[in-house]
């Protein structure tokens, strides 16, 4: 989380609201003694926020240490990002940066009973699957029971009771709007991905 109290004045709703929709992260535990284990994890943010499920491979790092008991976890969510030439504030003396958009949620991971895992892959499918519409939705359903019991045995169902919510909107803001929509029209110009699009857009409505 970059540290300038001005890009942290999101709503908590605004920013869950973010999570919730691009569920996908980075999910990250570790101690003092150790390196921090990573893993990067589809997830469902419940709609008041307070819990975060997902599934884990049972082999997983983070699966195996879970064993033992809950853990202190983080997931950081990344959006778009753009890199920022000096030269498109249109003023002297600017560096380079990079603007993008990150929440991070914090709190405590724990496994959960096994028969609780069809049910949330089937929450998951449906999720997703529900933003490609007009396709047939895929389901569990689909699938011959014995080939969906055996996937089912390698994986392990995993939730973070959420405890707090940061999130870094990192847009400009420290800057003028005329200098803020200069950078911007040359991001839309910039050609690289939808990333800057899509910064340029939010950097205009901030």
């Amino acid at each position: 989380m970059h540290p300038n109290p001005v890009f942290h004045t999101a709503a908590a709703a605004e920013n869950l609201a973010f999570a919730r929709d691009r569920g996908f992260g980075v999910l990250a535990t570790g101690g003092a003694d150790t390196a921090p284990l990573l893993s990067h994890v589809p997830f469902l943010l419940s709609g008041d926020g307070a819990q975060v499920d997902l599934h884990l491979v049972r082999s997983n790092p983070i699966a195996r240490t879970l064993t033992r008991g809950p853990l202190p976890a983080r997931i950081a969510v990344s959006g778009a990002d753009s890199y920022v030439s000096p030269d498109w504030y249109g003023i002297e003396d600017q560096v380079p940066t990079w603007n993008y958009v990150a929440v991070h949620l914090t709190g405590m991971l724990e496994l959960r009973p096994q028969e609780e895992l069809r049910g949330l892959i089937d929450r998951q499918s449906a999720f997703f699957e529900g933003r490609l519409a007009p396709k047939p939705a895929w389901t569990t359903a689909k699938m011959d029971p014995e080939a969906l019991e055996r996937l089912m045995r390698m994986i392990v169902p995993v939730r973070m009771t959420v405890e707090e919510v940061d999130g870094t909107w990192k847009l400009g803001q420290n800057k003028t709007t005329e200098v803020r929509e200069e950078a911007a029209a040359h991001m839309d110009a910039y050609g690289f991905g939808a990333g800057p699009r899509v910064i340029a857009a939010m950097m205009r409505g901030v």
